[in-house]
């Protein structure tokens, strides 16, 4: 997969309609200094730009194969365009996530906007709450943020305990 490509394509979109969106997922750890593989790039964006994005990318030959109010993926027959899957936000969470990314350079020096990296934690202990099945790899993703120079260990907790995984966070230590 040609994350670059991907990246630029999905940049190119964002600027056109004047809104914002963030890259997470492995890229966005890899761009915070945690590199682990993957096979697809992962977004997260506003919840109004839901069909414009889904009209562009199925223009640009992706296919839909699901779609939420809060989630869509998508997959091209293009191996080099691969995957992207797309987390929809509204309100304050959707104002701080967007608002607090940086620019980061990411594959191929493409500079790509990432959240912090306490909202990137949120976002995978929200993601295991919503499917326990993600819980081991999503964990050790949440273990290494932990690790990160400056981050906010306890704005990380408080997510565990909005989300009522506090257990979970025995598992870290």
């Amino acid at each position: 997969m040609d994350f670059a490509r991907v990246l630029v394509l999905v940049s190119d979109f964002f600027d056109e309609i004047e809104e914002r969106f963030a890259v997470i997922g492995a890229l966005g750890l890899a761009a915070q200094g945690h590199s682990r593989a993957t096979f697809d790039v992962d977004i997260v964006t506003t919840g109004e730009v839901q069909a414009k994005l889904i009209e562009y990318l199925e223009s640009m030959g992706y296919r839909t194969e699901h779609r939420s109010s809060g989630y869509s993926n998508h997959a091209h027959s293009d191996r080099e365009l691969g995957r992207l899957d797309v987390v929809y936000l509204r309100g304050e969470t959707s104002r701080a996530i967007l608002e607090g990314a940086t620019v980061q350079q990411g594959p191929d020096g493409v500079a790509i906007p990432v959240p912090r990296p306490e909202h990137l934690a949120a976002l995978k202990i929200f993601a295991i709450k919503n499917n326990p099945q993600r819980e081991l790899q999503d964990l050790e993703d949440v273990r290494q943020i932990l690790r990160f120079p400056g981050v906010d260990k306890n704005e990380i907790e408080g997510y565990f305990k909005r989300y009522g995984l506090e257990a979970l966070l025995d598992r870290l230590e």
